[in-house]
């Protein structure tokens, strides 16, 4: 029998994107203090690197209490011109973080591990680049009123399979990264340990 799958994350899109591509798994948020990690990085780590450590830690934490299973760490960091953004606790938060994106082009970084005994067994990084269009206040007024709290669980303050497409003129680099999760290496991935379509259809 394949080992189980865990997936270390509250994050609701990677969670849909893990069962729309007919995945069974179990859901168990690590809980590690993302804040507290990222100050003790501090300016040194590049953004890629704060999103790897992130989700190697994430995923060693819960595989070190289900060692037999497989287990889905992941994050994304946004930078936008030296600056890193995180997700916004509040609403007028996402205000100023997308007034402060517009008109700009930001990159966004994502990172998938999987860990298995307390163990990164694999891991993969990924890059996309994104331009906001120069929208006026009154936009994001709107476009915050209608999306409503559901930008704060996105670091970038918004969901680009849904009510976000609206903000951008232009988009580079893979969909499923986008939405936070390099899903079609993690795919392989698994399908190479006996995870995936073939299981269920056994």
């Amino acid at each position: 029998m394949p080992p189980s799958l865990i997936l270390a994350s509250a994050s609701p899109s990677r969670r849909q994107m893990l069962a729309n591509a007919g995945l069974a798994f179990d859901i168990e948020p690590a809980g590690v203090d993302e804040e507290e990690i990222t100050r003790s990085l501090g300016s040194r780590a590049a953004p890629q690197e704060l999103a790897s450590t992130l989700a190697e830690m994430k995923a060693v934490k819960v595989s070190s209490r289900h060692p037999d299973a497989m287990v889905i760490g992941a994050d994304s960091t946004l930078a936008c011109n030296g600056r890193l953004f995180d997700k916004p606790p509040t609403l007028e938060a996402a205000r100023k973080q997308l007034l402060a994106l517009r008109g700009q082009t930001h990159e966004l970084f994502s990172s998938v591990v999987v860990a298995r005994g307390g163990q990164r067994l694999w891991h993969w990084a990924e890059r996309a680049r994104l331009t906001m269009r120069p929208f006026t206040d009154s936009f994001v007024d709107a476009y915050l009123a209608k999306a409503g709290e559901d930008v704060l669980t996105s670091v970038g303050a918004y969901q680009l399979e849904g009510l976000g497409a609206h903000l951008f003129t232009r988009v580079d680099g893979d969909y499923f990264t986008i939405l936070g999760l390099p899903l079609l290496p993690l795919l392989s991935f698994l399908a190479g340990h006996g995870i995936g379509l073939e299981e269920k259809a056994a």
